[in-house]
């Protein structure tokens, strides 16, 4: 963590030192640079939050072998019980009525569960962040696309490696 934040305030240095350049280059990059770290940084750890809480709740799927996903990934080398009876033998109905069995409907706590993972408030106040700060510099007339689309990409990537490390 310690190092994390040692990057982060190497970074924020730097940027201060644009402010040398002048002042909409400076703040360009730093509405910019904020703006994608937060949003990157609160989404890894939100995702890191939600795993942890659906393996602390045991709620985790079993999933079949990623190799085993690629090399058959419609199950059909699978040893699964097949009809042996005859076709005049087999009542379509009761067949229809046991594939509607599996299909997974999706109910309420999965709907809770994906919306909660949606509407993290580590996901939705970087977002807030990033409109409130792109209005009020072009408000202001202080918003120069060609700093702030590239300070974006500055942002992203040192969230990235930021959240590699959570």
């Amino acid at each position: 963590m310690k190092k994390n934040i040692k990057v982060f305030v190497v970074i924020e240095f730097l940027i201060l030192l644009s402010a040398l350049i002048k002042f909409e280059f400076f703040i360009n990059l730093q509405v910019a640079f904020l703006s994608s770290f937060f949003i990157i940084a609160g989404s890894a750890y939100a995702y890191k939050r939600m795993i942890k809480n659906q393996v602390a709740l045991e709620n985790v799927d079993e999933k079949r072998d990623i190799l085993d996903e690629i090399e058959d990934p419609y199950e059909l080398y699978e040893e699964a019980e097949t009809n042996s009876a005859a076709d005049a033998e087999l009542d379509l109905k009761a067949i229809v009525k046991e594939e509607k069995k599996k299909i997974k409907i999706l109910d309420l706590r999965e709907i809770k569960k994906g919306a909660k993972a949606g509407i993290s408030l580590y996901r939705l106040v970087p977002y807030l962040f990033l409109i409130i700060g792109f209005i009020a510099l072009k408000n202001n007339a202080l918003l120069d696309i060609s700093i702030y689309l590239p300070s974006l990409l500055t942002g992203i990537l040192a969230g990235y490696f930021i959240s590699k490390e959570l």
